[in-house]
């Protein structure tokens, strides 16, 4: 038989099955991080978030912090920056950037034998606001990143790293892992857009909900 839920209730009806999994195998979340894990967990119906996702020192009340602060958030993906809620954000006076489909953006990748993400982590490093960037797909964005903090051209507030694949993945996000930024990586080769999108949206919810 089916379960009967209403449109409206099935959101608080797959938190609550997370929650009844999770109490089920015994594993307590640390409650600063809980509405991150389980929104990835709602996202992906992954469980192994729980352990694959780090989060640095305090990650989310910073974000939080920056977010309530009108801070402008950059994706390395169209699919990301759809999948934020924008409308909240704005509502805190912040906005979603994502550069890759710039035509100044696809020369100067071409000109260089780059990619776009990388660029467009260039480009982002000139907006004037504080920045969360949100990574769900390209690792030479987090490569990128590492590089410009290093160099002292961007202070970033978090860094959600997030890309999924094979190539240079692992190795990018350790990066950010070894990194003094505030940081939430999902460590190995999962991860994803809509993980990226999620872990924003989780921080996004708790302010306004």
């Amino acid at each position: 038989m089916f379960e009967i839920v209403r449109p409206m209730e099935i959101e608080k009806r797959s938190f609550e099955i997370i929650s009844g999994i999770l109490e089920s195998e015994g594993v307590a979340l640390d409650p600063e991080n809980e509405l991150v894990i389980k929104r990835v967990i709602h996202t992906t119906a992954d469980f192994e978030y729980v352990k694959n996702l780090v989060f640095s020192e305090h990650a989310v009340s910073i974000g939080i912090e920056a977010l309530k602060n009108g801070c402008d958030i950059v994706t390395d993906t169209q699919m990301a920056k759809s999948g934020i809620s924008k409308t909240t954000l704005a509502k805190l006076g912040g906005e979603v950037h994502c550069f890759m489909s710039d035509e100044d953006v696809a020369q100067e990748a071409r000109a260089r034998g780059v990619t776009r993400a990388a660029v467009s982590m260039e480009k982002a490093a000139g907006l004037e606001k504080p920045l969360i960037f949100a990574v769900g797909n390209a690792p030479t964005a987090l490569i990128t990143l590492d590089e410009l903090i290093k160099a002292g051209r961007l202070a970033p507030k978090l860094i959600i790293g997030v890309p999924v694949g094979f190539v240079n993945v692992v190795e990018s996000k350790e990066l950010i892992i070894a990194s003094s930024v505030p940081h939430i990586v999902a460590r190995g080769r999962k991860g994803g857009s809509n993980v990226a999108a999620a872990i924003v949206n989780a921080m996004l919810y708790r302010i306004t909900r």
